[in-house]
């Protein structure tokens, strides 16, 4: 619990707001910051109670040393001005999800996935089997809950399950989950971190306090995964190993066929790994492979995530706005056959769009949008395929409209961050969705 204390809350969204209104409850002097305009309803709900909102692009310039505390939106770059005088003061920086994390005062289990990629899909199976086993599960985290507002929910014995993205790592320092899961790392978000060893490090964080009593699932198959996690204390599960793994259209737990893969509505060896992780937590927890099975006949994936939006005139539409770094990108290229209309770009972080160049084969061609447009047309020249840049996406589909042909296939995977012109990726993915839906 934080009492009495003066709070500076650096960043708005949905976590800033969550955890203000938490915090309202402890007689605490809070201010939230944002350099951009926010819904007024919910400033004036702030401001009744008792809350500061200031609009402001040089929040350094209200934070002094008779602050005690200041909470950081996952979005603000570690070495924004305002964490950098907060760390001259000595003021402490924590997040939405460590706030929250105090405020916990029932038994209950926490589980908590991340992974560079397929970790809000793994969580949402996960979420699926766990309901339909009737288990009292309560969801949040990076999947669009903050734990701020939901904590105030949870009885005892509930089992908590989050998705935990780097950006909320990085600043955690008491919070501990019971079963962690990391589906895979790879080189992503490297102009946050400033390196990939960074990266790494605070992935590892999701099992920071761990025992021999708290569990770890790991992909074996993940080079990076397994090496981060030579030393870690947790009982370790692994999938995609010698016992777990998917062979001819079968998923293996233990060395034995419990599902086939043509009976799950999802498709992709991704998503078939994603399973795989799911299965061994169902194991830890005594949940029927059967229950899983019926889930997976059901799950028809999650939005956002090579998502089919429609066929029209024989062209078919997938919104993968979630992958937003190349190797995410090959994962949804991999997922195909037929001629691809790719469309590539967005925030430049310094990805590495050579990556994608052994994937390219299917590629018919690729529309290069956003802040990265003209790195990208570098890289498809690079890799002698047409293309064609636009600043935004509607532009870029208004020419797909006229180059696409029956049979084809259109794919938004932008490997690449939305912030260039985004608040988040599910708002590009929703803008594709609707110029597709109005062709």
């Amino acid at each position: 619990m934080i009492e009495n204390k003066k709070i500076l809350i650096l960043g708005m969204a949905r976590s800033g707001y969550a955890v203000a209104k938490l915090l309202s409850q402890g007689h605490n002097t809070i201010i939230i910051t944002d350099g951009k305009d926010q819904d007024e309803d919910k400033i004036k709900e702030l401001h009744d109670l008792g809350i500061e909102f200031i609009k402001t692009s040089e929040p350094e310039n209200i934070l002094d040393a008779t602050f005690d505390l200041l909470i950081k939106n996952p979005a603000v770059m570690p070495y924004h001005p305002c964490l950098l005088k907060a760390q001259s003061l000595n003021i402490p920086i924590v997040n939405e999800m460590e706030v929250a994390y105090h405020y916990i005062n029932k038994p209950a289990k926490i589980i908590g996935i991340t992974g560079s990629n397929g970790k809000t899909t793994t969580t949402t199976i996960i979420y699926e089997i766990l309901k339909k086993a009737h288990l009292p599960v309560i969801l949040g985290g990076n999947i669009g809950i903050p734990l701020s507002q939901i904590v105030r929910d949870i009885k005892e014995n509930d089992i908590l399950l989050l998705e935990i993205s780097d950006h909320q790592l990085i600043d955690l320092h008491d919070f501990k989950t019971d079963i962690s899961i990391i589906t895979n790392i790879c080189p992503t978000h490297l102009d946050y971190h400033g390196s990939y060893e960074n990266y790494k490090n605070v992935k590892k964080k999701i099992f920071n306090h761990h025992t021999s009593k708290d569990c770890a699932i790991i992909n074996a198959a993940n080079y990076d995964s397994l090496s981060l996690t030579k030393d870690i204390p947790s009982t370790k599960y692994y999938f995609n190993d010698e016992k777990n793994y998917i062979l001819d259209d079968w998923i293996y737990v233990d060395n034995t066929p419990v599902i086939n893969t043509k009976d799950i509505l999802i498709k992709g060896m991704h998503n078939y790994e994603n399973i795989l992780a799911s299965l061994i937590l169902a194991q830890i927890l005594n949940i029927d492979f059967s229950i899983v099975s019926q889930v997976l006949k059901e799950f028809k994936g999650v939005e956002h995530r090579i998502e089919f939006v429609r066929t029209l005139n024989g062209i078919t539409y997938y919104n993968d706005s979630k992958s937003t770094n190349p190797t995410a990108t090959i994962t949804a290229l991999k997922s195909f056959n037929g001629n691809i209309h790719l469309i590539l770009g967005g925030m430049d972080r310094n990805q590495d769009f050579n990556d994608l160049a052994p994937y390219l084969s299917q590629v018919k061609c690729i529309y290069a949008i956003g802040e990265v447009r003209k790195r990208i047309m570098a890289f498809a020249q690079k890799a002698s395929k047409q293309a064609y840049e636009f600043p935004t996406l509607k532009e870029a589909m208004a020419k797909i409209k006229e180059e696409a042909t029956s049979g084809d296939i259109v794919l938004l995977s932008p490997a690449s961050a939305s912030w260039d012109q985004y608040q988040k990726f599910e708002d590009r993915g929703n803008e594709f969705k609707d110029i597709v839906n109005n062709l």
